[in-house]
């Protein structure tokens, strides 16, 4: 069996569930929870299924209502807020295609 999907609603909920056992929600007690990260963790990930740029894939989540049940969410993001979840979750260390290479030391990422 394949692992791999060309479904988005299936490869979102994969996303988000997995995110969900990583990620906290928020990354401050003062964040406007609005988006959790593993929601928006998961809209970074559908940005790069999609091939797309960050306006056109707040562009996809507007207009496909099932995807936006899956993340539950009834609003979509400013184009913005992704690009600021991406550099935050940069800086944590978190990449899409991003591995440690063989000789890390301690398992630390060289991204």
């Amino acid at each position: 069996m394949s692992r791999t999907t060309k479904s988005a609603t299936e490869f979102a909920k994969t996303t988000l569930a997995t995110a969900q056992r990583v990620l906290p929600d928020y990354s401050s007690p003062f964040s406007p929870r609005k988006f959790t990260q593993p929601q928006l963790l998961t809209m970074l990930a559908l940005r790069q299924f999609f091939k797309l740029d960050y306006r056109g894939t707040i562009e996809r989540l507007a207009e496909w209502k099932e995807l936006r049940e899956v993340l539950a969410i009834e609003q979509v993001p400013d184009f913005s807020t992704l690009i600021h979840a991406e550099k935050r979750l940069l800086k944590r260390g978190w990449s899409p295609n991003c591995s440690p290479p063989p000789s890390s030391v301690h398992g630390k990422r060289a991204c």
